[in-house]
């Protein structure tokens, strides 16, 4: 099998999306990449980021491709977790404070800072509708953003959120007070589950 036909493949088993660096890793010539270019069979989309032309752009995989620091919060970690059915208009993301995100902002996202010691807290892998993985908060973490950000999320959004998560089979009560405590937000977070509960 040539490079190019390799190449293909690889992009099929990824979802259609391939990156630059992932086919220098593989030893692959950049000139592969260029010539499906020309071929019309993949496009690219953003710096180093390729995708085939007849598959639907993954901008969540992108953006957080761009921005390794983002991890998907609030809003869109709710939508992540089938805790509202409203897909987001605009992705949220969270990134430590003083990491610049005046790019972040410029690509159409909502985002929010949190100190260093609470960033990686409740870090987890999600799958994107397109099947690729995606850094975003647990559950519990982000029940907790959302009650400490709740002047900047919409109330119906914020209100179905906290009641599914309520209702839901895999909550975790003990963890979700746990993340409470460390975000300063214990009062705030038990009072709105002793109403749900």
């Amino acid at each position: 099998m040539n490079q190019v036909d390799f190449l293909r493949r690889m992009i099929k088993e990824n979802n259609g999306l391939i990156l630059a660096r992932q086919v220098r890793e593989m030893n692959i010539s950049d000139k592969c990449l260029s010539k499906l270019v020309k071929l019309g069979e993949i496009e690219r989309v953003e710096r180093g980021i390729y995708v085939l032309t007849d598959v639907l752009e993954d901008e969540m995989y992108i953006l957080q491709v761009k921005y390794k620091q983002s991890v998907f919060s609030h809003e869109t970690a709710l939508y992540l977790h089938e805790l509202t059915d409203r897909d987001p208009l605009h992705y949220s993301v969270t990134v430590k404070t003083g990491y610049g995100y005046s790019k972040i902002k410029k690509y159409g996202a909502k985002v929010y800072t949190i100190k260093g010691e609470l960033y990686n807290l409740g870090i987890i892998e999600k799958k994107t509708v397109y099947g690729n993985i995606v850094k975003a908060y647990d559950m519990e973490r982000t029940i907790c953003d959302v009650v400490r950000s709740r002047s900047r999320i919409e109330s119906s959004i914020f209100n179905s959120s906290l009641q599914t998560y309520s209702k839901s089979k895999n909550k975790n009560i003990p963890r979700l007070f746990e993340y409470a405590k460390k975000m300063g937000v214990e009062n705030q977070v038990r009072h709105y589950m002793e109403v749900l509960l």
